[in-house]
């Protein structure tokens, strides 16, 4: 049986978009808790905890900031749904701003969001990774405890969640062909502006 304890913390409005395959990608620049200061790939298969702190609907493409509801610092639901897990195949150190322009249809923040993320910390490059996400067959509902808040990337869950039956969200076929134009764009961005 194969289960992890290590999770992920993410909005929960791009925990959705992967779960739906909407997007393969998340962007990270690191955070507050983070060893160093900054956004490290501390595993590469974890589960996906959404988070609902700090979601801002100003930094979503429209079509998903409709999702979001805006709640207090420090609120959290008395239970958390974790519905999946990813593989992280791929972890792009990215600090040019046309490779990380040219990734715009790919994710799900709009400009905004990314003109902040590159002004943060601008000597620190932003963090590309490529998930590909995998539906548990049970979904878990999960108690928060303490542990689990503030801003970090990564949990150590209570108890084990098993990936035991779990279904890929996109085709081997659709995801690694997103995967290679995403990889592409990284490598030549000219290229998708020539497109």
């Amino acid at each position: 049986m194969k289960s992890t304890t290590r999770a992920l913390k993410e909005w929960n409005a791009a925990v959705n978009a992967l779960e739906g395959g909407k997007t393969i990608v998340l962007l990270r620049k690191g955070g507050i808790r983070e060893k160093g200061g900054q956004f490290n790939v501390a595993d590469k298969q974890v589960l996906l905890y959404p988070t609902f702190e700090h979601q801002q609907p100003d930094l979503l493409k429209s079509d998903f900031a409709s999702e979001v509801n805006t709640v207090a610092s420090g609120w959290h639901p008395e239970t958390i749904r974790i519905g999946s897990w990813a593989e992280i195949t791929d972890n792009f150190l990215v600090a040019w701003e046309p490779a990380i322009s040219g990734l715009f249809p790919y994710h799900i923040w709009n400009d905004k969001f990314i003109r902040d993320r590159l002004k943060w910390k601008p000597d620190r490059p932003i963090c590309i990774l490529l998930l590909r996400v995998y539906r548990l067959a049970e979904v878990a509902e999960i108690p928060y405890i303490s542990e689990y808040g503030g801003c970090r990337s990564w949990l150590d869950l209570a108890a084990p969640i098993s990936l035991d039956g779990s279904k890929a969200v996109l085709s081997d076929r659709e995801y690694i062909k997103q995967a290679n134009e995403i990889r592409n764009i990284i490598a030549n961005p000219q290229n998708a502006f020539s497109a």
